[in-house]
């Protein structure tokens, strides 16, 4: 027995050694390379690369972050509460004027952070429905734009409503009546059948200029199963 221990513990000294081998041997192949860029390229150019790519994948790592997380101050009841309140109206407003209960809840959801923005909580806009420059009533606030392939921030001068049921009945005519200057702008969205057929109208006609409106309208549908309040279309 004792033999046996003793040819176990000689072989794993033995593993240990080649392991310890190995490794010194990249670490001096690493060096070697190391040294090799230094001497090509200098020391400086060196050490700014690699501070570049540090802080590359830095910032990459807090945008995926902030992407992941756009609602952790909302807790998930004050979420589940927003959803609660909402359907109701938006279900009213689909038979009426025919866009998707699901659709128009995901909007509100994304754009006023489940209620929780201070535009939509004070001001009671859902949806970030802009005004005129000059118009008494409305208010100015800071909001991201996609313009030329970047995101910019801007002021703008939004509309302000009584209540939610105002903004929602608001937005659900906007889509229905289309523009001033084109009854028919929101077609697209109308002449969809099913909520990712709404969305992506949505997207086409311009609605909003975030390139991935469409995606993130169909992924807040599908995570909170918002299907369920969707009337039946004629």
């Amino acid at each position: 027995m004792a033999k046996r221990k003793y040819k176990r513990n000689y072989k794993s000294t033995k593993r240990k050694k080649n392991l310890g081998y190995h490794l010194k041997n990249i670490g001096n192949t690493f060096k070697g390379i190391y040294n090799w860029i230094t001497q090509t390229v200098g020391k400086v150019t060196v050490m700014f690369v690699i501070v570049a790519v540090f802080i590359w994948v830095l910032m990459t790592q807090l945008s995926n972050f902030n992407e992941r997380t756009p609602d952790s101050s909302v807790s998930y009841e004050q979420k589940v509460e927003f959803v609660n309140t909402i359907a109701p109206t938006a279900q009213k407003l689909q038979r009426q004027y025919g866009v998707l209960a699901s659709v128009a809840m995901a909007q509100a959801m994304i754009e006023s952070n489940f209620g929780q923005s201070q535009l939509a909580a004070e001001h009671h806009n859902l949806f970030g429905v802009k005004t005129d420059a000059g118009d008494p009533n409305g208010v100015d606030y800071e909001t991201q734009e996609f313009v030329n392939d970047e995101w910019i921030t801007i002021t703008d001068r939004f509309k302000v409503y009584a209540d939610w049921e105002e903004s929602l009945t608001k937005h659900a005519e906007l889509i229905y009546y289309g523009t001033s200057w084109n009854t028919d702008f929101y077609q697209a969205v109308l002449d969809g059948k099913t909520y990712q057929e709404q969305a992506k109208g949505l997207q086409s006609s311009g609605y909003a200029t975030d390139p991935d409106y469409a995606n993130k309208l169909i992924a807040m549908i599908e995570e909170w199963n918002l299907t369920q309040y969707d009337q039946p279309v004629q």
